[in-house]
């Protein structure tokens, strides 16, 4: 049995360099051996004051050496099959932020190849199931302390979106957390997705409609709907509110200190994700860590991240042609029953 992981952190943008401080300073049994990216300056810059760690500019490098036994995928989207491919032929625990694969049929390759290795070695990053509301809220559901679980509503909002951040990216890169979250309350897949543009703000860019209202079903007929807003101004929020038979739970919204002073009265609204899902990014990477030394992964499938990325093409049709869409998704194989 592995002592400890060393980590090889593909990626060292934003959320990769995030990574790189959480396994070096917060995490145990894990350490970081290297750090791959095509901008090798960067990579250099990363692994600054981290004892033992390289700066690579090729993932092949970092996979084929001895040094490496686990690998943490940064990357964009749309570099993650070929990398994932590659790890799983060596046999290493993988985090793979989302998502999986950018559609679902890249991401079923990567399903076929775990399977043909014959074990879990990938958990995808979905960092809401890590967070301690979120997780309040998932015990309450499971225990039917206040009976079924009729309805979710969902909010999203972010202040504001970087360049080039398209229609689709809405629901690629943003709704997907929200897809993940259902599948994760409800334990059952979703079956089809609606998305409705209404009235716009005048701040989004062009091209995009900001913002939409997504509504969702899931197996047993739980319905659930999700306001995206990503020009919201205001900071970043995310929230749910479920209704049961015998009760409504909501979490996330406001957070923090609630001051009355100088005539004035409120709090702070967090200013992104990383504030938001810090402790959750904590707790995700823990346990990936953890179940990597038993050999075991410690989150979301592979499965969940071909299953999502399936949401997300029935969300962007949706999106495209205003109608409730079928969520098309192969049988589910036994590796994750």
């Amino acid at each position: 049995m592995t002592k400890i992981l060393r980590v090889a952190v593909i990626g060292a943008g934003r959320m990769g360099a995030d990574h790189i401080q959480r396994l070096n300073t917060r995490i145990h049994g894990a350490e970081v051996a290297a750090v791959v990216d095509v901008d090798l300056a960067r990579a250099q810059a990363a692994i600054e004051g981290i004892p033992g760690a390289v700066a690579l500019a090729d993932a092949d490098e970092a996979l084929n050496s001895g040094d490496v036994n686990a690998v943490l995928i940064a990357t964009p989207g749309f570099l993650h099959e070929d990398i994932l491919l590659k790890a799983i032929a060596k046999d290493i625990p993988i985090l793979c932020e989302k998502p999986l694969t950018p559609d679902a049929e890249s991401a079923w390759k990567i399903v076929e190849a775990e399977q043909k290795l014959g074990r879990k070695r990938i958990q995808v990053g979905f960092m809401r199931r890590f967070d301690a509301e979120y997780a309040a809220l998932g015990k309450i559901i499971r225990d039917s302390e206040l009976g079924e679980l009729l309805m979710l509503h969902h909010q999203h909002r972010n202040p504001t979106t970087p360049a080039g951040f398209t229609n689709e990216m809405l629901i690629n890169d943003s709704v997907v957390h929200e897809f993940d979250a259902i599948r994760y309350f409800t334990g059952e897949e979703i079956t089809s997705v609606q998305v409705r543009l209404g009235k716009a703000t005048r701040n989004a860019p062009a091209g995009q409609h900001d913002p939409q209202h997504v509504l969702i079903e899931t197996e047993s007929g739980v319905l659930a709907d999700v306001e995206i807003y990503v020009n919201a101004k205001f900071g970043y929020e995310v929230a749910t509110q479920a209704s049961f038979e015998d009760g409504i739970v909501s979490i996330g919204g406001d957070k923090g200190a609630y001051t009355r002073s100088n005539g004035r009265w409120g709090g702070a609204v967090t200013p992104g994700f990383e504030e938001r899902f810090g402790a959750a990014y904590d707790v995700e990477i823990q346990s990936w860590v953890d179940a990597a030394l038993r050999d075991e992964i410690g989150g979301p499938t592979a499965w969940d991240g071909y299953a999502t990325a399936a949401c997300c093409e029935a969300g962007v049709e949706a999106q495209k042609n205003g109608e409730k869409v079928a969520v098309k998704l192969n049988a589910k194989p036994a590796l994750y029953s």
